[in-house]
């Protein structure tokens, strides 16, 4: 194109300001990614109570901001920040939707009930600033549920402000849908016409994500096969037919990494710095700092396996907890779990396995940064057994390490990892398919005996994986594509 493209991001949460998962680092990364291939961004999250306005320079652009509901006018402020990355980031602020202990929910009382109207709201005013900024979007590119209802307003207001504007709808995770009570629809702005079998209805409540795939110009996934899958009955959550309606809009774009933060080169986490030429010796000393902070048996010989994940039905626990104790009495090696989530049975049981096999058997049940750092810089397999995985970062850390994946062959878990191949000694990790513990274990096993018979084939694999490109900046220029495409 002969300018530059104007594009709105609006997005529930951004890294570094404000993040649950993926989708965080996806709305922090991307946009900053794009604005150095040239594209006017602004990106708009709201400004919830765990923001920290100091430590990033937040500050207060303007006061008294109205934006017409359905049924009422709400007022609110806009603030803004440039830093760290230097991309143009907008905060709403709003308390009686923002400042509250959580994102979505609390630890006491679960979902907040009514996230439908937070986020309707959160869309009208982004897209009402950017009006006031006189900052005209070609494209406005939104994620998941909380923010698809922007491409109905766009279709549905007659706005003459955005009548040339195209809509991007990413989805990140489909099992996440928006499906809250039909109350909603008078504050929403939502058209009783609209509250119908195509758009916004699904068993007499509201479906914000099957909406947007409705009014979306352009509907993209996090990875090629997630494109794919969530066109069959059971990888769309119910949502297959109204995808394969807009078959021809649907793009699987890969995601991204962040290099700057994950690289073994400069990573601040990690004890010993290493890169493709000296990984041997790196990895070596990060495998010792790793089992002593995980309190295992001091043994360079032995390969580690580790797990660090959401301790979910969809992380893959339910595979992983019926082979651990096998794997570990029928196989030399060390294994590290590290996590937590939904699923309590997990944490107690995993969280409990460093007591009857000490030295063999680390475990951390919690989050912690750096323990996943050292995690992928000291072990020697990384087990990813999802169910189902839109993307998956964790599989390109692994590799950029030089740590070898173990995953199901899934969305961008099976897009990402090149499976080895004992004829050639080429790949870069070990897949299976199946969704039994069985599988899993075989695969353990498979990537075990690699390690003790096939020394050579090892070393040609993590040449291998710690050569692939997973930068943002390649990934970023795949959507420059897209929107180039879309304007044309």
């Amino acid at each position: 194109m002969d300018r530059k493209i104007n594009i709105l991001f609006i997005s529930s949460e951004a890294v570094p300001y404000a993040k649950t998962g993926g989708l965080g680092d996806v709305s922090g990364a991307l946009p900053c990614y794009l604005q150095k291939s040239g594209a006017n961004v602004k990106s708009f999250i709201p400004l919830y109570g765990s923001v920290n306005k100091e430590k990033y320079q937040i500050k207060k652009l303007f006061d008294g901001s109205c934006v017409k509901m359905g049924n009422c006018e709400e007022f609110y402020s806009v603030w803004y920040t440039n830093k760290p990355s230097g991309s143009d980031f907008y905060f709403i602020e709003f308390d009686k939707y923002f400042n509250r202990p959580g994102i979505y929910n609390d630890a006491f009382s679960g979902d907040y009930t009514d996230n439908a109207y937070r986020y309707s709201f959160l869309v009208r005013a982004a897209m009402q600033a950017a009006k006031d900024m006189d900052f005209c979007p070609d494209i406005i590119h939104v994620s998941d549920w909380q923010t698809a209802i922007a491409c109905y307003y766009v279709k549905h207001d007659n706005d003459s402000f955005f009548k040339n504007t195209k809509t991007v709808l990413t989805i990140h995770n489909i099992g996440y849908q928006g499906i809250y009570g039909a109350d909603v629809l008078p504050y929403a702005a939502i058209s009783p016409f609209d509250f119908n079998e195509n758009a916004f209805e699904s068993y007499g409540r509201v479906n914000l994500l099957k909406a947007g795939i409705h009014f979306a110009d352009k509907v993209t996934t996090v990875s090629p096969t997630y494109a794919k899958e969530i066109l069959s009955a059971e990888g769309a959550g119910g949502l297959h037919k109204y995808l394969r309606e807009r078959y021809t809009d649907l793009v699987g774009l890969l995601n991204g990494c962040d290099t700057d933060v994950w690289n073994p080169e400069k990573d601040t986490y990690i004890p010993c710095h290493y890169n493709i030429s000296d990984y041997k010796k790196g990895k070596a000393a990060n495998k010792k700092a790793l089992q002593q902070m995980f309190w295992l048996e001091e043994r360079a010989d032995l390969p580690v396996f580790s797990f660090a994940a959401r301790m979910t039905k969809q992380k893959g626990v339910d595979l992983l907890i019926p082979i651990v104790e096998k794997v570990i009495n029928t196989m030399a090696c060390q294994m590290i779990f590290l996590g937590s989530g939904d699923d309590k049975h997990a944490e107690w049981y995993l969280g409990g396995l460093p007591a009857r096999y000490p030295g063999r058997i680390g475990a951390f049940i919690g989050h912690s940064e750096e323990k996943v750092h050292f995690i992928e810089a000291g072990s020697d397999f990384f087990m990813m057994p999802s169910l189902y995985e839109p993307c998956g970062l964790n599989q390109m850390y692994s590799q950029i390490y030089g740590t070898l994946p173990i995953v199901r062959a899934t969305g961008g878990l099976d897009d990402t990892v090149e499976n080895y191949n004992e004829m050639t000694g080429e790949g870069t990790g070990f897949k299976f398919w199946d969704v039994s513990s069985k599988a899993l274990y075989n695969t353990i096993g498979w990537a075990n005996s690699t390690y003790w018979d096939r020394k050579d084939d090892m070393d040609k694999m993590i040449n291998r994986a710690m050569k692939r490109n997973f930068s943002w900046a390649e990934a970023s220029e795949n959507y420059m594509t897209m929107y180039e495409g879309m304007l044309r």
